[in-house]
């Protein structure tokens, strides 16, 4: 059973940002005329976490490569993969469950970069509401992002790995907020992303239980996806994009609180620069692949990682067929390959 709760707690700024149908990021216009255009699809609005991608005026890591970037908002992993099946965008920002139920229903879709090879979900209550395990989640309200968000994804997986269903709890669509209901009691336990919690506890959720998917599923949190005709269409451009995004990637490590100041400048939740600090860092430290070497080898896949999501997946009864892996990854387009 699905329900919606309307959006908490909603500054002004965030209702401006809501609007966006897309967020040109190349600065001056007049400078970005000729280069090409990347129109970026993600599953959020301009948020803290994404601040290399929103700091684009300022440090025009695209425009170096020749790209001019377009952010189009979205809520949800689905969100990202539809707009851009519909031709919207050219690359999708979105979590792996979003991208194999595409490929599930025949979507041509390629994987071309691993943006967060780490899984960030976690299932979060209050102490006081005797949630400890996944068992304990039979015949809770439990809050997500939106239906087609990885929350609900990696929900869905915890739910598996107690021998619970989707029905067995009722889903209540929180927003991307979540931790206002949970704080209000309008639901039991929450799905949020590891930075959701960290700005949660510095807004005073108090003390929480939390279960990590990665215990039960440490696949990717994100991917950069492609419709396979774009991949043969937009080769150069793509690669182009995906070396300036590693750029952005790799200022944002080595310069968290730089880019925490500048989040407050363009975020709709950058508010506070200590809040954008702690978001940062954790983003930081779920783009790096596991292993020696980490910095330099950013975008790169853990194949075994992501197959073993995909059977997971299957398992669950997410998909209907055999996803493999190797047939929908391409790493040719990866900076240094």
């Amino acid at each position: 059973m699905h329900i919606s709760l309307p959006p908490l707690f909603l500054s002004r700024r965030r209702l401006l940002g809501a609007g966006l149908a897309g967020l040109a990021l190349a600065g001056n216009s007049a400078t970005a005329q000729g280069l090409g255009k990347v129109r970026l699809a993600g599953w959020s609005k301009p948020i803290s976490e994404i601040t290399n991608l929103l700091a684009e005026p300022d440090k025009g890591f695209f425009k170096a490569r020749g790209v001019e970037l377009v952010y189009l908002p979205g809520a949800g992993g689905g969100d990202a993969i539809r707009n851009t099946l519909s031709g919207q965008a050219d690359v999708a920002f979105t979590d792996p469950g979003s991208f194999f139920m595409a490929l599930d229903k025949g979507e041509k879709l390629v994987a071309i970069y691993d943006i967060y090879p780490q899984n960030v979900f976690n299932v979060v209550s209050l102490k006081t509401s005797g949630i400890r395990k996944p068992a304990d989640l039979k015949g809770k309200k439990i809050g997500v992002y939106s239906l087609s968000s990885g929350t609900r994804q990696n929900l869905l997986v915890m739910l598996h790995q107690a021998g619970l269903k989707e029905s067995d709890v009722q889903i209540v669509v929180t927003g991307l907020l979540n931790f206002a209901p949970l704080m209000q009691g309008q639901v039991d336990a929450t799905a949020a992303t590891d930075t959701g919690l960290a700005v949660g506890l510095r807004k005073g959720i108090g003390d929480v239980n939390v279960m990590p998917v990665r215990e039960h599923l440490n696949m990717s949190s994100d991917l950069f996806v492609v419709r396979e005709e774009v991949l043969r269409q937009k080769k150069d451009l793509l690669k182009a994009f995906l070396q300036a995004y590693r750029d952005s990637a790799a200022w944002m490590i080595a310069h968290p609180e730089e880019a925490a100041q500048l989040a407050v400048k363009h975020a709709i939740d950058g508010t506070h620069r200590d809040i954008n600090l702690d978001v940062i860092r954790l983003r930081n430290a779920s783009s790096l692949p596991t292993g020696p070497g980490a910095a330099s080898r950013l975008g790169s896949f853990d194949p075994a990682a992501l197959q073993k999501g995909a059977d997971a997946y299957r398992a669950l009864g997410l998909v209907q067929w055999q996803i493999k892996v190797a047939d929908v990854v391409d790493t040719s387009l990866l900076p240094g390959a």
